[in-house]
């Protein structure tokens, strides 16, 4: 991939302290700058992924007038995540 020169203002503090975190984790403090860049990008795209997909599925419980009980929800993720059997929840009408 080719890369892009730049350069960043950075105030002095925090210079200071992300140069203290460079050291500790053995990094030099350009690859620092860029591992937290990456994984800031990262996580916000990942963000707004999830905000899209809660959108469209919103759009598609309003159109369907079906959802699922957040309490039957809730009660099948902790069963799964504990590694036991649990019967998958059914969407249901919520409005008339």
């Amino acid at each position: 991939m080719p890369t892009v020169a730049t350069s960043l203002k950075i105030p002095g503090d925090l210079k200071t302290r992300i140069e203290k975190l460079a050291q500790k984790t053995g990094k030099t403090t350009h690859a620092f700058v860029l591992s937290a860049l990456e994984e800031y990008v990262s996580r916000t795209e990942l963000s707004e992924q999830f905000l899209e997909e809660a959108i469209v599925a919103d759009e598609r419980m309003q159109r369907s007038g079906l959802g699922y009980d957040v309490r039957e929800v809730h009660a099948y993720v902790t069963a799964k995540v504990q590694g036991k059997r649990a019967r998958r929840p059914r969407a249901k009408r919520w409005r008339e």
